[in-house]
């Protein structure tokens, strides 16, 4: 056996080892698509309703930590505050946007893996196999895509939100600085 041929059966069982963890990965990745989605439409649900729950909550933690600051400015007191709710709110982003790589690259790899398959049917004149496998080729992209195109939507509609509420978190605490300063003087 040549080399080429060698290196040809090492690919071929690597891609034999991948499709499985790859199809359930589209399939988790489409599963938390779907969860997301649900969890987007709540919270657009209760924005309409005006209510914000990190906005509340945000509120809450400036307050308390404008009356007991652990800092020694009230400023960096609530500066911490702010940071702490800023990293929390861009990281669920972050997870979706993940998706947004993630599902065509998956899919990509689920529509490849069975073409191999595919390809050998067609050479062995097997065309159910061919059929079979070029159907599961093309689900597979066509989920990656949508996984990625409803992850992008969520992402673009979340970082929206997530501007306007640390625009807000931030308003309340220059109030409370505002506050803070009359006292202070």
């Amino acid at each position: 056996m040549e080399t080429i041929d060698q290196i040809r059966v090492i690919l071929h069982l690597i891609a034999d080892i991948l499709v499985w963890p790859v199809f359930a990965g589209l399939l988790a990745s489409a599963a938390i698509t779907l969860v997301v989605s649900g969890s987007c439409a709540r919270e657009a649900w209760d924005r309409n309703r005006a209510r914000r729950a990190i906005v509340s909550s945000g509120e809450a933690a400036l307050s308390r930590a404008a009356r007991e600051p652990k800092e020694a400015s009230l400023a960096l007191a609530l500066e911490h505050v702010l940071q702490e709710f800023e990293r929390q709110a861009w990281r669920g982003v972050m997870r979706v946007r993940l998706l947004v790589r993630v599902g065509p690259a998956l899919g990509l790899m689920g529509t490849l893996i069975p073409m191999a398959y595919a390809l050998q049917g067609l050479s062995e004149g097997n065309l159910p196999d061919l059929a079979g496998n070029l159907v599961t080729a093309f689900a597979a992209t066509v989920i990656g895509l949508a996984i990625s195109v409803f992850a992008y939507l969520i992402a673009a509609a979340r970082e929206e939100w997530v501007r306007a509420d640390l625009q807000l978190l931030g308003l309340h605490a220059e109030s409370l600085l505002q506050q803070e300063v009359p006292r202070g003087a």
